[in-house]
């Protein structure tokens, strides 16, 4: 799969394509049915299916501090893409200028004479252009005058998560930042995944006997709540079983918030320095103090063996 990041890194012999455009954050189970339905007619038609996304998130651009947790950091979203069948990712650096484009300007400058886009596959509530005044009635109505298709598709899908709210990006972040990471996978169709290099930490956990790959995660993280999970920790190409600490370690008076996680039953691990990732599969229970080091230890055992048994059910 090719990825651009900005319209410069178009082939200039790009032909026509199927292109779908949104921030995507998660690729969850709502955005599959618009990315696999660009995907389907890009078959059908012997073109490339484009997804267009953006970077920073444009509510930061528009309002700065504004910026969302991330489901998912773009390297990862174009692996989940490519999974699904996409031929191409286009980043746009969202700036200030390019917020200020007309819809009619987006479309002619990105999806005609870039993309020579042949269909726009969207969700019907997609907006863009300047102050997000255009919508797929205009979308389609410059269609008409730029030759190409618009094909609309529902991408809301409910289910228990959220108490049966339409999946959404927003409510999986909420559910994330609950602790309901078994909610945020049903909407993701897989676990929540939080990304980052191994740093050295306090060491603590080596010293107790469970040493911990204290991850330090990318920027804008959607982090889940304080307290212990079971999951796996993913690296060197190997997937391990792990208890996934998350929080401040006010056992030690900590007040730096941190992601260690346990490779259970590995012995002199050393990940200093990789790129990790840690996926959450279910919350164990919330962060604690106790009132002996005895008490942490005998905790931190009774939380291995229940993660251990999560694990082996998954």
């Amino acid at each position: 799969m090719q990825r651009w990041r900005g319209l410069e890194d178009i082939p200039e012999d790009w032909g026509r394509s199927v292109v779908t455009i949104g921030s995507y954050d998660g690729v969850h189970r709502g955005h599959q049915l618009i990315i696999g339905r660009a995907v389907e007619r890009a078959r059908e038609l012997g073109v490339p299916a484009v997804v267009v996304t953006f970077d920073p998130h444009p509510s930061e651009v528009v309002r700065p501090g504004s910026h969302p947790p991330l489901l998912a950091p773009h390297h990862r979203r174009a692996e989940l893409m490519a999974e699904l069948g996409v031929d191409a990712v286009l980043i746009l650096p969202f700036t200030a200028e390019f917020s200020r484009l007309a819809p009619a300007d987006f479309v002619a400058k990105v999806l005609v004479d870039q993309l020579h886009a042949r269909v726009v596959v969207e969700g019907p509530n997609f907006r863009f252009g300047h102050k997000a005044a255009g919508d797929v009635a205009l979308l389609a109505e410059l269609g008409g005058t730029y030759d190409y298709e618009v094909e609309l598709v529902d991408l809301f899908v409910s289910g228990e998560a959220g108490g049966g709210a339409p999946f959404s990006s927003t409510l999986t972040r909420r559910l994330v930042a609950e602790g309901d990471v078994q909610g945020a996978a049903e909407i993701l169709g897989r676990p929540h995944r939080v990304e980052g290099v191994v740093v050295r930490g306090a060491q603590r956990g080596r010293e107790l006997g469970f040493p911990t790959a204290n991850v330090e995660t990318l920027p804008h993280t959607a982090i889940p709540a304080d307290g212990v999970y079971a999951g796996w920790l993913h690296a060197d190409g190997e997937r391990m079983p792990a208890a996934i600490s998350v929080g401040t370690n006010p056992q030690f008076d900590g007040t730096t918030r941190t992601v260690e996680a346990y490779a259970i039953d590995r012995v002199g691990l050393d990940l200093y320095g990789q790129h990790v990732a840690v996926d959450f599969l279910a919350f164990v229970r919330g962060q604690q103090t106790f009132d002996s080091i005895d008490g942490l230890l005998v905790a931190i055992a009774d939380d291995v063996k229940r993660c251990r048994e999560l694990l082996e059910n998954a």
